[in-house]
C-alpha cells in the first residue's frame, strides 16, 4: 500500500495507483474508502494515472476531523506532494462535496471535474437532524448498524436484488471503517457550505453524472448542478442507484474515459 505524508497536517494518506497518463484522482463516497474504486483501478488504467485515495478517518489513512472545506485543501495538498501539477478530479457523493469545494478553493489544481451522484445543496433542518440521530446510532450501536439503514437508499432495488457481491462489497468497506472516522463526517456532511454560489464560477471541463434510480442525489439534483456550471456536459448511469460506480461499472468506467480523453486533448 503506498501511502503519502503530509507533515504540515501530521497526516498519511493511503492510496491506490494505476495506470499513466493524465492524473485522474478518485474521491471517494461516504462511509466508503479507496476500495469502492477498484473497478476504475483496474478498467481506467490504460487512459489515465488512476489515484483513488483515502480520505482521513478511512480505510488506512490517519484519522483526523475535517470539514469540507478542509477535506478539500487536504486533497490539493496530497496531488501536490505527488508532484502532480493539476489533476482530474472526480468525487462521488461525499467526495463530490469535496471536489466542488476544490474547484471553489483550489482551482489552480484542476485540469477538469467529474461530479457524480452529488449535490450542490447543503443539507436542511430535517437533514441536519437525520445526521445527528446518525452520529448518535453509529455511536451506540456501530458503523455496521448504520450502514443497515443506508443500503435501501446508497444502493437501487435492481442492484440489492440481482447482484450481492455488490451488496456483500460495499458493506464490507463500510464495516471496516472506525466510528471516530464516521462521526467526524457526518458531522462535516451535516455541515457542509451551500455550493450553488461557487457553480457558475467553475472554469474547467466538467461532466456530471448521475444514475437512474438514485435516491439520495436524483437527477433533478445533478441538472440543477450541471445547468449552472458553465460548459458542462450531464451523463445518467442506467440500472444504478447512488454508487453508480459499482452498480454498473461499465457504464461509468466508459464515461470517465471518454471525459479523461477529451480533457488530455484539450491540455495536450
Amino acid at each position: 500500500m503506498p501511502s503519502c505524508s503530509l507533515p504540515a497536517r501530521g497526516l498519511t494518506i493511503a492510496y491506490d495507483e494505476s495506470g499513466r497518463g493524465l492524473p485522474l484522482v478518485l474521491v471517494h463516497a461516504f462511509p466508503q474508502d479507496r476500495g469502492m474504486w477498484q473497478p476504475q483501478l483496474a478498467g481506467l488504467s490504460d487512459s489515465a494515472r488512476v489515484i483513488a485515495p483515502d480520505l482521513p478517518g478511512f480505510g488506512e489513512s490517519s484519522p483526523a476531523p475535517f470539514t469540507i472545506d478542509s477535506a478539500a485543501d487536504i486533497v490539493a495538498e496530497f496531488i501536490t506532494t505527488l508532484g502532480i501539477a493539476k489533476a482530474v478530479v472526480a468525487g462521488l457523493s461525499m467526495g463530490g462535496y469535496i471536489a466542488m469545494a476544490l474547484a471553489r478553493r483550489q482551482a489552480q489544481k484542476l485540469a477538469g471535474l467529474i461530479l457524480a451522484d452529488t449535490r450542490a445543496d447543503p443539507d436542511d433542518a430535517t437533514a441536519r437532524g437525520n445526521r445527528d440521530k446518525a452520529i448518535a446510532l453509529t455511536r451506540e450501536k456501530g458503523v455496521a448498524a448504520l450502514f443497515e439503514t443506508m443500503l435501501p437508499k446508497v444502493l437501487s432495488d435492481l442492484t440489492r436484488s440481482t447482484k450481492p457481491e455488490v451488496v456483500a462489497q460495499v458493506k464490507s468497506i463500510a464495516e471496516r471503517q472506525s466510528v471516530e472516522g464516521v462521526t467526524a463526517a457526518l458531522a462535516a456532511l451535516r455541515d457542509r457550505p451551500d455550493a450553488n454560489p461557487a457553480l457558475a464560477e467553475i472554469k474547467v471541463p466538467t461532466l456530471v453524472i448521475v444514475s437512474e434510480f438514485d435516491a439520495v442525489t436524483p437527477p433533478l439534483a445533478a441538472a440543477n448542478m450541471s445547468v449552472q456550471i458553465p460548459g458542462s456536459k450531464l451523463i445518467h448511469i442506467p440500472d444504478a442507484g447512488h454508487l453508480s460506480n459499482v452498480e454498473n461499472p461499465a457504464a461509468f468506467t466508459d464515461a470517465v474515459r471518454k471525459f479523461v480523453k477529451e480533457v488530455g486533448e484539450r491540455t495536450a
